[in-house]
């Protein structure tokens, strides 16, 4: 049996607002971040006949606003970091060393995949099956994308802050 609209619907509105702060930090803006979640549930609505219920359709939603958002920021004209210690954008955009546009800096230094599975963990708030459906890799996988993200973060925090 496939989705319907309906059941399209209760997913966007139980979950809008975890769809656009995942959207928003993948594509790096709010604005991005809102068209990209429209886009992906226009997208949506049009593929619904295609999902066939091998996965949670709030899983293939995510997906699809995944996938969005890193066309916007694939497109956008913000430049990140390569890595964590080229952090001169941040520092001059922010005032100084703001421990918050520090993590986003260090987090936003991550291999994409870190960073979709931290989105999806922390943003969207989930389990370890619904971010491997979102990302199209099995739960182990994502069990040590994460670790690895949690590692690589706490490298760079442990350099900055002497012991």
């Amino acid at each position: 049996m496939r989705a319907n609209l309906d059941e399209l619907e209760a997913v966007y509105r139980a979950r809008l607002g975890a769809f656009q702060r995942v959207a928003t930090a993948i594509a790096g803006e709010r604005e991005a971040g809102r068209d990209a979640v429209h886009d992906a549930f226009v997208q949506a609505v049009r593929q619904l006949r295609r999902f066939r219920r091998d996965g949670s359709l709030e899983a293939w939603v995510w997906r699809i606003v995944v996938n969005e958002a890193r066309k916007r920021r694939a497109s956008s004209s913000r430049v990140l970091p390569t890595d964590p210690g080229d952090l001169s954008i941040q520092r001059a955009e922010t005032n100084g060393d703001d421990p918050a546009n520090r993590a986003r800096a260090l987090v936003t230094a991550l291999p994409e995949r870190q960073r979709l599975a931290l989105f999806l963990r922390y943003y969207a708030d989930l389990d370890y099956r619904a971010i491997g459906e979102s990302l199209g890799v099995k739960p182990g996988t994502v069990a040590s994308t994460l670790n690895a993200a949690h590692a690589a973060l706490r490298k760079q925090l442990e350099k900055e802050v002497p012991r």
